[in-house]
């Protein structure tokens, strides 16, 4: 099968039917074989009957619903273990991504040699309450992870089958699939402009405390592909280097009271000796929380899971050659 069409829906009864019109449409006339694989977000409307009934009709359509609502992370995971194809396409169930740009993001994948492509809603049809935010997470997180995308959170997007199966989507960490991608070894990411329709039924699921829960999520991705491996590297450092500051500070208040330098004034009576005692106390516990985050890593049970690109023994896992009998 050459495509998977992963698409997460909450409260999308409306647009359901016609999305996967479109999509057929659009895979019969490019001679595409293909699935649409619809994960139902824990919806309170009739979208579920509208996805077994699509189901019923069509055989390339598959539903996967949830009991409750979990976030469009969960939904992208849940549809990245069940996708068959060798291209994964990723798609906003709300009608604003185009099935017309699928078959050139397959083609960048299976011709140009791109891990990942993302796409670039560069004139959008959304009020500026979310494109002005959007713009600042954007160009931050290109400046945190060093990908020069224009838009992390467009919804479509095309992947090699291998990058959905290497990686985990979790929280809300959907917003950043090209950092996770990246840091599991997939560093050919390229993007394309692509369209952005009005919205057609509906309102939008988001709130404004995406925008909170997408600075967190950036903070937390960031340390996450730095230092979960190795905690102690992050928690060691600022607690060595605050620790040495409150020494130092000590050492010079412990000159200060041999050398008679200020006289008139006792030690405690200085607040640089509070800020002193501060500072190595927290160094202490932070030197300490970084020891002990090294060791719950170090029993891990996925410490020491690596992906594994090529390797030449494909016939025995042990190396020894396979003969036939």
């Amino acid at each position: 099968m050459q495509l998977s069409i992963v698409v997460p829906a909450y409260n999308e009864e409306e647009s359901i039917p016609e999305l996967v019109e479109w999509i057929r449409e659009v895979m019969d006339k490019n001679k595409l074989s293909f699935e649409v694989i619809i994960i139902d977000d824990g919806s309170t409307d009739n979208t579920w009957i509208q996805v077994e009934h699509l189901a019923s009709l069509y055989a390339g359509v598959r539903g996967i619903k949830f009991r409750r609502n979990y976030g469009k992370s969960a939904a992208l995971n849940t549809g990245f273990e069940a996708a068959r194809g060798d291209v994964v396409i990723t798609m906003d169930a709300d009608l604003q991504d185009s099935p017309e740009e699928i078959p050139e993001l397959y083609r960048m994948i299976t011709e140009e040699g791109y891990d990942l492509v993302s796409g670039w809603k560069r004139r959008r049809h959304d009020p500026v309450s979310k494109t002005l935010p959007s713009r600042f997470f954007n160009a931050t997180t290109r400046w945190f992870s060093g990908i020069k995308l224009h838009d992390f959170n467009c919804g479509l997007k095309a992947y090699r089958k291998n990058v959905v199966k290497s990686i985990d989507v979790y929280g809300e960490m959907h917003r950043y699939i090209p950092v996770i991608a990246k840091w599991a070894g997939f560093k050919n990411i390229g993007e394309k402009v692509v369209q952005h329709k009005a919205r057609k039924y509906g309102t939008t699921k988001f709130g404004f405390e995406r925008f909170i829960n997408g600075f967190l999520d950036l903070l937390s991705i960031s340390f996450v592909t730095r230092f979960v491996k190795r905690p102690m590297h992050f928690f060691g450092t600022i607690g060595t280097l605050f620790f040495l500051g409150g020494g130092i500070i000590s050492l010079y208040i412990i000159l200060d009271k041999i050398f008679m330098w200020n006289a008139h004034r006792g030690i405690t009576e200085q607040p640089i000796f509070y800020l002193a005692l501060m500072a190595m106390i927290i160094g202490v516990q932070l030197f300490l929380a970084g020891f002990l985050a090294d060791m719950i890593s170090r029993n891990a049970p996925d410490r020491d899971h690596y992906i594994i690109e090529k390797r030449t023994d494909v016939g025995d896992p042990s190396g020894n050659e396979t003969r036939n009998p």
